[in-house]
């Protein structure tokens, strides 16, 4: 799952360089948006689906895949920042916002700032919104421990994110390429995550919502409703963290019944 070149494009946001790949058309345009130390290509299925009969663009957040790696600029609100200018670079009318885990409070965040940018957003199992002490705790400790080059506390993290029935080979590749991503990135990235207030955000959606969880969730559906009482909430059978990537049927199907019924229903798109 490696980022690769073929058909990639690049814009340049304030000296750092931003990959993405721009393929399809017919609207609603869809964006989709990674989660923490990992790439576009994570989204392919999704990608290749939908562009089928819609313009869809895959994005490398700064710092992974062919973005730009800076040493800084890795808070939430950055990386919305760059999704919502290269949604007016690329000349999107106010696409559908999907994004992963970390990807989910990037379009989560989207949503909440630049709601003229988005008509809808789809999170896939986003990282908690909302952080208990012992959680926070035990991120913080993840952080640390990548800081000082232990791997093992990162691979124990990712590990965690698959259901036992998951494939061992995409376990592992998924695990290797995502412990390669350098420290700073990761790390950074993580600090974002532990400094954001999700719920906050939420509270200013005002946008039609999907939320999609993995097995066990990140967020609990009553709690995402009770943050964000537009939010549909969905849950597709047999995964873990990686939704999109074990059960694209489902979770392609899914978004499709969602924008059918409650994004461009009597619209004409």
């Amino acid at each position: 799952m490696g980022a690769e070149g073929k058909g990639m494009s690049i814009r340049e946001r304030n000296g750092k360089k931003l990959a993405y790949l721009d393929e399809g058309s017919g609207d609603p345009a869809f964006v989709f948006v990674h989660g923490w130390t990992c790439n576009r290509s994570y989204f392919s299925l999704q990608h290749d689906h939908f562009k089928a009969g819609h313009r869809v663009v895959s994005v490398d957040l700064r710092g992974h895949g062919q973005s730009d790696q800076p040493q800084s600029g890795y808070a939430i609100r950055d990386q919305a920042e760059d999704i919502a200018w290269l949604i007016g670079e690329l000349g999107l009318d106010r696409p559908i916002a999907v994004g992963h885990s970390l990807g989910g409070l990037a379009v989560l965040e989207l949503a909440a700032e630049h709601p003229e940018s988005v008509r809808a957003i789809v999170m896939l199992d986003p990282a908690p919104l909302a952080l208990p002490a012992a959680a926070r705790g035990r991120l913080q400790n993840l952080v640390e421990a990548i800081e000082a080059g232990n791997q093992q506390p990162r691979r124990a993290f990712i590990a965690s994110m698959f259901p036992p029935a998951s494939p061992p080979e995409l376990r592992a590749r998924i695990t290797e390429e995502m412990c390669a991503v350098p420290t700073a990135v990761a790390v950074g990235t993580m600090r974002g995550t532990l400094d954001y207030d999700g719920v906050a955000a939420a509270k200013k959606v005002s946008v039609p919502a999907l939320h999609l969880a993995g097995t066990p969730p990140r967020n609990a559906p009553h709690l995402m409703t009770e943050w964000l009482p537009s939010v549909v909430n969905g849950w597709p059978v047999g995964t873990g963290h990686f939704n999109m990537i074990e059960a694209p049927i489902q979770v392609n199907d899914m978004i499709e019944q969602f924008v059918g019924k409650y994004v461009t229903r009597g619209t004409g798109n």
